[in-house]
């Protein structure tokens, strides 16, 4: 795990002397950024020493609650666990209304126990390094759809999307819609140059399959584990800018329940240590390496799914014609399809994971799906052949499309101990379970059954 250098920190609070206060955060397992507010003198000493977190900030449930059962709250009492900089999270947050800074820690691997297994992006660090020592150098980006609400609720209290310049409330899907993207030019504005500010490489947008639903895309990295840190940062800075313009940015997998649901597809290539892509190849459906990768993925679906989905909203999002998919199956140049592999170059040769929900921790997501590449490389383990036209007509090995199942199949997967560690997995499932709890309590056994019929 490398960190950041002093000399960051020091060039930082030189060109910037206005700012006085710099939010200091890590990425727990649900994905929320958790921290502090620091003034600047506190900064420098953050390079040299680290800054020490309660252990249970990595213990908690998405309503921020102790979980007990997770090992890190009581019986440790609550230790002190060292944090270090992560290089280049260290910017402005220009959204903020007086100038503050943001920097990303994670826990130190040795420094940081007894909540370092617990930390999601050393999950991840873990699993590249394997895949790094075989000669596999993975290659990512992440693409993130949400919704622009109001903060305000309708008159029966529930969300509603956000009206546009034009004093309209949109209706109407729109999908891809350039006049709908002309309406919330403020907004973007505001976000292209946060992203600029902050080094985010932003790309293209687009007015997705619901009103107030946009997406925009990152561009790929050669470095994983900076792509993945960008795709955390850009997800903290909408919420910001969304927040600045008086709306509310919502990355919920399904808020509503008769519109599109929201995904994070992450698209993956492996790349040789020159950076040459390892997929590439003039065939379409890519080389025999690119069909064992997604044959891996094929094979763990099931054991990551609750990792994909990680909460009960997110099961509402399967649903037949709607963009997101079904079942196990892949494609060539087909958004029916779980993994596709998209046309193009046969430089640009990728996959493009379609599961996961746009609240699954960007992360553990791609942790589980390295994981499950590395998997499929080393069996050799073969997709079958590809879905050509309508996925949703063809499908035979259906996703499970409740949250209990999930669950069940990550506890159960021996594949999961192994690739994401069993002390980390011994975390996320207690939290996971304590939310499922909870839920129950809210839905009761009736409404549970509903669900299971309906979802």
């Amino acid at each position: 795990m490398q960190f950041a250098d002093r000399k960051e920190a020091e060039a930082f609070l030189a060109a910037h002397p206005d700012v006085r206060s710099i939010e200091l955060f890590i990425i727990d397992s649900n994905g929320i950024p958790r921290g502090k507010l620091l003034h600047r003198d506190e900064l420098l000493a953050i390079y040299d020493n680290g800054r020490p977190l309660p252990s249970s900030i990595l213990a908690l449930t998405v309503q921020g609650e102790d979980v007990e059962g997770t090992g890190l709250v009581w019986e440790v009492a609550d230790a002190d666990c060292w944090t270090y900089p992560l290089p280049g999270s260290l910017t402005l947050q220009p959204w903020r209304s007086s100038p503050t800074g943001q920097l990303q820690v994670s826990m130190h691997p040795t420094q940081g126990l007894p909540a370092t297994p617990a930390d999601p992006r050393q999950a991840l660090s873990r699993v590249v390094e394997r895949l790094k020592a075989d000669g596999f150098h993975p290659v990512m980006a992440v693409e993130l759809e949400f919704y622009l609400l109001d903060k305000q609720r309708d008159a029966q209290g529930r969300p509603q999307p956000a009206v546009q310049m034009n004093g309209i409330r949109p209706e109407a899907p729109q999908v891809y819609g350039v006049y709908e993207l002309e309406q919330l030019q403020p907004f973007l504005d505001d976000l292209y140059t946060a992203c600029e500010i902050q080094g985010l490489p932003v790309r293209t947008a687009i007015s997705e399959y619901a009103p107030g639903q946009v997406e925009l895309t990152l561009e790929h990295r050669f470095d994983v584990m900076q792509a993945i840190d960008e795709g955390v940062r850009y997800k903290r800075l909408v919420k910001g800018v969304a927040n600045r313009h008086g709306l509310q940015a919502c990355f919920m997998a399904k808020p509503f329940g008769d519109r599109a649901g929201s995904g994070m597809h992450l698209h993956v290539s492996l790349a040789d240590e020159q950076g040459n892509n390892l997929y590439a190849s003039e065939d379409i459906h890519g080389t025999p390496l690119l069909r064992h990768s997604i044959g891996g993925m094929m094979s763990c679906l099931l054991d990551s799914l609750a990792i994909f989905c990680p909460n009960a909203n997110s099961f509402r999002r399967f649903q037949a014609n709607s963009y997101a998919p079904l079942a196990k199956s892949w494609g060539v140049n087909n958004r029916t399809v779980s993994f596709r592999v998209p046309g193009g170059p046969a430089q640009s040769r990728h996959i493009e994971h379609r599961i996961c929900g746009a609240d699954a921790n960007p992360y553990l997501a791609a942790a589980a799906i390295l994981a499950a590449i590395h998997k499929g490389i080393r069996e050799r383990i073969d997709p079958g052949a590809p879905i050509v036209g309508n996925g949703y007509e063809q499908a035979t090995e259906f996703l499970p499309t409740d949250w209990l199942t999930a669950l069940r199949a990550l506890e159960a997967s021996e594949w999961a101990r192994e690739a994401l560690g069993e002390e980390f997995l011994k975390v996320f499932l207690a939290i996971k379970w304590e939310e499922f709890r909870q839920f129950m309590g809210e839905v009761g056994e009736q409404d549970w059954r509903w669900y299971l019929h309906h979802a």
